[in-house]
């Protein structure tokens, strides 16, 4: 009787195990809230091979920004940084940052790759208040039925951009810019200008 109620409950600890294992599996590379947090689909989204050298390549990525009134900084002669700030409602606010990077491509010295992703980050304005209370010697502190308000734009989202046609717009304007693009970034405005953190 002993013997089969131990080896009972051996088993069932090993089928517990075995279902907690399996379910441990089955959700690696979830995200919390459900779907698959990334999955590597072959896609040129992000990447476009241009018919120029990265430096030529990045400066027509830089001005293609400034004309959509992005204020770019520009990090290298090969990467650079453009943000766009929106202001949807009057306690609403986001902004999106564009970060370009333009590489040699395998085609040979006269062609680049251009890789950009855009992410979007969401602003609310959320309201705190803090008890006002005065210390009175010999009687202790005393608090009061009011409060001091203070307002602040807290961050509440930050998400990739990944909408196709987003990336389709922004390579559009690139390759207009492509024909022009002859100056190049110097290294005084990639030491001066980078994003403030």
């Amino acid at each position: 009787m002993v013997r089969t109620s131990v080896s009972s409950s051996a088993d069932v600890l090993v089928a517990v195990a075995l279902c907690l294992t399996l379910a441990g599996c089955a959700g690696f590379g979830r995200s919390p809230l459900g779907g698959t947090l990334e999955s590597f689909d072959a896609t040129d989204r992000f990447s476009r091979r241009v018919s120029a050298p990265p430096a030529q390549a990045c400066e027509a990525a830089r001005l293609a920004l400034l004309s959509q009134g992005y204020q770019v900084s520009v990090l290298k002669a090969d990467e650079l940084r453009g943000r766009k700030n929106f202001q949807p409602q009057a306690d609403r606010h986001a902004q999106v940052e564009v970060h370009v990077v333009c590489a040699l491509a395998a085609g040979g010295a006269d062609q680049g790759e251009v890789f950009v992703n855009a992410v979007q980050d969401r602003y609310e304005l959320k309201k705190s208040s803090n008890a006002a209370s005065i210390g009175v010697p010999a009687i202790a502190s005393l608090s009061l039925p009011f409060s001091l308000g203070n307002d602040a734009m807290v961050k509440t989202a930050s998400e990739t951009i990944i909408a196709e046609r987003f990336y389709d717009r922004f390579f559009e304007v690139l390759e207009r810019y492509l024909g022009s693009a002859t100056r190049l970034p110097s290294e005084e405005m990639a030491g001066t200008s980078a994003i403030p953190r």
